[in-house]
């Protein structure tokens, strides 16, 4: 069984609602599992009070990325950058890249904004830098998705993305969750193509 490894930070829910529908694409390919990771919080961001089902996902471990497929990073966007918490995390895998672990895997990445303008597609090139660093191989989404063209939200050719229009209760469009299960199916068709 292949395993594609789904890390996120996510504060007010729209980058976890997305990754539920990218986890949904990767087991919806045959013998391919997706295993939904976060990273830890920054003392200095602490929040006071987690969204309890954040809270109960799994921290990422270095052995999770070592042991992966496939790697799918999604993060909220911060001044048109990924947050810092998985930045701090991503800093920190210098003997994975060291190591040569990830050369060769299939990766993509995704995001949430409260605005339609609000830096995704930046976000979504910050997160993948560190990946072309690692020897990956990124996928995005094609035009072959019809979603792609038809929505008025989130969606990109770099990776799913979703556009909360700075709700307090964020939810995702049917485009968004057609594009984030799409993206998850890609890579995880490409890692088992690759084994």
């Amino acid at each position: 069984m292949l395993n594609i490894v789904v890390l996120i930070y996510s504060k007010k829910g729209g980058t976890l609602q997305l990754a539920e529908e990218v986890c949904k694409g990767i087991d919806s390919v045959n013998n391919v599992k997706a295993k939904l990771r976060r990273v830890d919080e920054l003392k200095q961001t602490q929040q006071l009070r987690m969204l309890e089902k954040y809270e109960n996902i799994q921290v990422i471990t270095k052995r999770d990325i070592t042991d992966c497929h496939g790697l799918i990073l999604g993060s909220p966007t911060r001044f048109g950058n990924m947050a810092a918490e998985l930045k701090y995390f991503i800093d920190q895998t210098l003997d994975i890249w060291i190591s040569g672990e990830l050369i060769g895997k299939p990766g993509a990445v995704f995001t949430s904004t409260s605005s339609l303008h609000g830096g995704q597609e930046t976000t979504l090139l910050s997160m993948m830098l560190p990946m072309f660093h690692h020897g990956m191989l990124l996928s995005g989404i094609p035009y072959s998705e019809p979603c792609l063209s038809e929505t008025k939200s989130g969606g990109t050719p770099y990776g799913a993305s979703h556009v909360s229009n700075e709700k307090k209760e964020s939810v995702l469009s049917n485009e968004e969750k057609n594009l984030g299960f799409a993206m998850g199916a890609r890579v995880a068709k490409i890692a088992s193509k690759l084994s």
